[in-house]
Order: structure tokens, then sequence, then C-alpha cells
């Protein structure tokens, strides 16, 4: 692994430039030193997750343009808000395994779902809004904007029925949505650019 990340690391400084090999880095660090421990100790492990999932288009914008402008931000942010549900939905999926590994996932410690359900539905709603600074910031046109609220309900329709019943169905729903979700959201993004 370590001669892996440096090989990359090595290649992103090489063939793209500092800044994105500085971030991988970073990502890695943080991904090793922080997030690994983390998970056996508390349930904000998945919050520090996240930030190593938003990192990697992070990397991908200042590998292109050089720069962390504020369309690397939207997309960070984006990859960061969206891993909340996402992850929290396949967790509660897999709860009694994760209380069986010791693993400090919310939905393993969080008994009967209360608060994940709502953490699920809050980031689900925080998404709308957030999609939308795409279009602001001329990321996106008009195209991208109908469709990431379309499927920015969508999604939040999945996260308020989870958070009225948390059953596995429900959880899985929120899980499959989420993959659809992100999916097509990006690639809005990219054919209406």
């Amino acid at each position: 692994a370590i001669v892996l990340a440096l090989a990359g690391l090595a290649m992103l400084f090489l063939f793209a430039n500092a800044l994105a090999a500085m971030l991988a880095l970073l990502t890695i660090l943080i991904y090793a030193a922080l997030y690994t421990p983390l998970k056996r100790w508390s349930p904000l492990n998945t919050l520090v997750g996240a930030v190593c999932g938003a990192i990697p288009p992070m990397i991908g914008w200042a590998g292109a343009s050089g720069s962390l402008d504020a369309g690397a931000w939207v997309l960070g942010a984006l990859l960061f808000v969206w891993q909340i549900p996402h992850f929290l939905a396949l967790a509660w999926v897999y709860r009694g395994e994760y209380a069986r590994g010791r693993f400090a996932m919310l939905p393993a410690v969080d008994r009967d779902g209360s608060l994940t359900g709502r953490i699920v539905l809050l980031t689900s709603l925080m998404l709308v809004p957030l999609t939308l600074t795409a279009t602001l910031l001329g990321l996106a046109g008009w195209i991208y904007t109908l469709g990431a609220l379309a499927l920015g309900l969508w999604l939040l329709s999945r996260g308020v029925r989870l958070f009225a019943q948390r059953t596995d169905a429900n959880a899985r729903r929120v899980f499959v949505a989420s993959i659809i979700y992100l999916s097509l959201v990006l690639a809005l993004m990219v054919i209406d650019r």
C-alpha cells in the first residue's frame, strides 16, 4: 500500500501538479491516521471518511486547473454531503454486523435509528440547494438545474420514507437511490456545461 501510495503521489506530482499531489497525500493521511482508527471509537468516523471521499474530485480539479476555485469546493461539498445518507443507509442495513465487529457506526449505536433517520433526512435535504450552487457559479446550465432538482427531491423522498419507517428495505432504497442520484447529477453537470 505504501509503495502504491508513493507511486500515485509521484505520478500526480510529475504529470499533474504539486497541489493535486498534496491533496492526495492529505487524503491518504486522513484515511489512514484518522478515519480507519476512528471506526472503532466514534460514529463521527463517517464524517471523517466523507472528507476522504470529498477530496478526490478536488484533486481532479486541481490537476486540471492548478487551483482550487469555487467549482472545486462545490464538487467537494457535494461529495461530502452525499456520502452521509449513502453510508448511513448502508450502515443501517448492516448495523448488526458493524455492532458484532465492534465498529462504532452510527446505526450500530443508535438502536432505534431515530438519529440515523434524522441525519439521512437532513443531509438529503441539504443536497437540494447544494447542487443548485453549481448553476449559480456557472458550472452547469438549466437542464442540469432542473435535473438536479428533480433528482434531489427524489432522493429526499427516499430519506423521508426512511425517517418515517426505519426498515432495512427503506435503507436499501436510500442507498440505491444515492448511487443513481450522484451518477446522474454528475453526468448532467458534464452534459450541461
